[in-house]
């Protein structure tokens, strides 16, 4: 009977120690089978390519793409550069991803540009009153908007355009594979007024010129969550790892309940 009472009080407090999951259960976590274009623990950030080829934008995880141009560029002497990029991912989103309600998803492009962007009606500027747009650079999931960055500090020449995009409480934070699919969408209005005269030995105006350059340069890092990669919430589960340990309370449950048959035991053998 001593042996019994000692096996169950031995059984309770193994039922007391915290059982962890191996390495944070993760999966899918930069496996060699893994596409390196999808994100990863380590790999949150969204770069931006282009190739005129196709006419083509795109964006991805993975900083390199040999198919992409280093630049975008367009430029005329005396009219209008109408820019609209939409940087789609490719290929589409194959995960679950839970934004950190807490993070912001933090950008910088690379932007070069000439001529005139300012709405200002001036006669010595080549916009008018509505016909050109400052840069504009949004951001999508799926058909949801999460947020935009209009830049008004905009230099003629080379800018580093850096932003943060908050989260709000009507902000989507749970983005489920493809259905939201990720893509940046750049906007810009800008006009050259460059003339020649006197048989071209006399210009006036300015050209205007747009260039965007492509890979590391432009990105967009995304505040993931790590415990998006716990097996659980990749198959529906809560963020918090819901269904990936016991109900809560039951290991509790079992180890009281040996405890009080080894008790039981002990009576039990006092009495005899």
């Amino acid at each position: 009977m001593r042996k019994v009472a000692c096996l169950a009080v031995f059984m309770a407090l193994m039922m007391l120690v915290p059982v962890q999951a191996g390495e944070n259960v993760s999966i899918q976590q930069s496996q060699p089978q893994d596409d390196p274009r999808q994100p990863t623990e380590e790999n949150k950030t969204l770069y931006m390519f282009w190739n005129d080829s196709n006419t083509n934008a795109w964006t991805h995880f993975q900083s390199m793409d040999n198919s992409s141009m280093e630049i975008y560029s367009e430029e005329v002497e005396n009219g209008l550069i109408d820019v609209d990029l939409r940087f789609r991912m490719e290929p589409t989103l194959a995960k679950r991803l839970y934004m950190d309600p807490d993070g912001l998803f933090r950008g910088s492009f690379n932007i070069y540009v000439e001529g005139d962007w300012t709405n200002d009606n001036e006669q010595n500027t080549a916009c008018g009153a509505n016909d050109c747009d400052e840069l504009n650079i949004s951001l999508y999931a799926g058909p949801n908007i999460i947020g935009e960055h209009h830049e008004t500090g905009l230099v003629v020449g080379d800018n580093t355009v850096t932003f943060n995009l908050m989260i709000e409480e009507d902000t989507i934070i749970d983005w489920d594979g493809d259905q939201y699919n990720p893509e940046v969408r750049v906007k810009m209005k800008l006009r050259g007024n460059r003339q020649t005269t006197n048989f071209g030995f006399t210009q006036t105006g300015e050209p205007a010129k747009f260039e965007m350059s492509m890979g590391e340069q432009s990105y967009i890092e995304l505040p993931i969550d790590d415990d998006s990669w716990n097996e659980a919430f990749q198959e529906g589960g809560d963020i918090d790892g819901g269904g990936s340990e016991d109900t809560p309370g039951f290991t509790l449950v079992v180890a009281s309940a040996a405890i009080a048959m080894a008790v039981f035991v002990n009576a039990r053998r006092d009495e005899e």
